[in-house]
């Protein structure tokens, strides 16, 4: 018997008429790119520098901002969003009771932490800016580490894209061909995003010019594979879980208002952290 094509059977109607909560589903998008801009900020380049011998810094939605930075400072966020991008993907694989609320919520935070991960190594590569490029600084045959990292961006990027379409369909239950389901499922946490890292960026103390140099690209461009990769999902990718429509949710709502609004009011304007 086939189990895949049996589940496909049962899901893929069910999948094609859900009907989702645009609020909700903005509200789970703004918590899942909270978390992964604090994981990359906070945990990847604010933890680090402190347990390596930074006595303080500036932290804040945009970047972290130190006297003195190591390169495994530099190279910390997109380590922690790595690291995170595959917590994200076990518990989704592993979350086969979960509500499609949940399991919904998993994948875009996977999607905004691998995305964000991948997509780091193509554009320091290709702008010789942000935090590859100070990984990469002064290396011999600086040319050839540029063009490395463009090679490994786009090679893991495209990577990124096969694992979190696949994982719409496999885990969340969008089948293959409910392509408008499809485009809200993304279309609304890429504009989520983008709207949330610019408002935060906007009151940094470290300088305007912080938000089209990082936080925009790390919203509009890093999480682009959200506004194309249904076109990359995989042939013969079928649902395994069932999912209903993803229904409005005041919890998910409420919370997400209130740390959108510490996003951007608070972390936004700078938090500074001592050792």
């Amino acid at each position: 018997m086939s189990i895949g094509g049996d589940m496909a059977a049962k899901v893929s109607p069910a999948s094609v008429q859900a009907n989702d909560d645009v609020l909700t589903v903005c509200a789970i998008s703004l918590l899942a790119e909270i978390l992964a801009n604090v994981l990359h900020e906070g945990l990847g380049h604010a933890a680090t520098a402190l347990l390596t011998g930074t006595k303080s810094g500036v932290l804040t939605t945009v970047a972290w901002s130190s006297d003195v930075d190591s390169r495994l400072v530099a190279a910390g966020g997109t380590l922690a969003n790595l690291a995170a991008a595959m917590v994200f993907w076990i518990a989704l694989r592993s979350a086969t009771g979960g509500s499609v609320r949940l399991r919904f919520f998993l994948l875009t935070s996977l999607a905004f932490n691998l995305f964000a991960g991948t997509g780091y190594f193509f554009f320091s590569g290709v702008t010789n800016f942000g935090d590859w490029a100070v990984v990469i600084a002064g290396l011999h045959a600086h040319w050839l580490w540029r063009a490395l990292l463009v090679v490994a961006g786009m090679a893991s990027y495209y990577g990124a894209v096969l694992v979190v379409g696949t994982a719409l369909v496999r885990y969340v239950g969008v089948a293959r061909n409910a392509l408008g389901r499809q485009r809200k499922l993304t279309l609304i946490p890429y504009f989520s995003a983008v709207f949330l890292l610019c408002a935060g960026g906007l009151l940094n103390p470290i300088g305007i010019q912080l938000v089209w140099q990082s936080a925009l690209p790390g919203a509009a461009g890093a999480h682009s594979g959200l506004l194309w990769l249904r076109y990359y999902i995989p042939k013969g990718t079928v649902p395994e879980r069932q999912s209903d429509g993803i229904d409005r949710n005041y919890a998910w709502i409420i919370v997400a208002v209130a740390l959108s609004l510490v996003f951007i009011f608070v972390l936004g304007r700078g938090i500074v952290l001592h050792r």
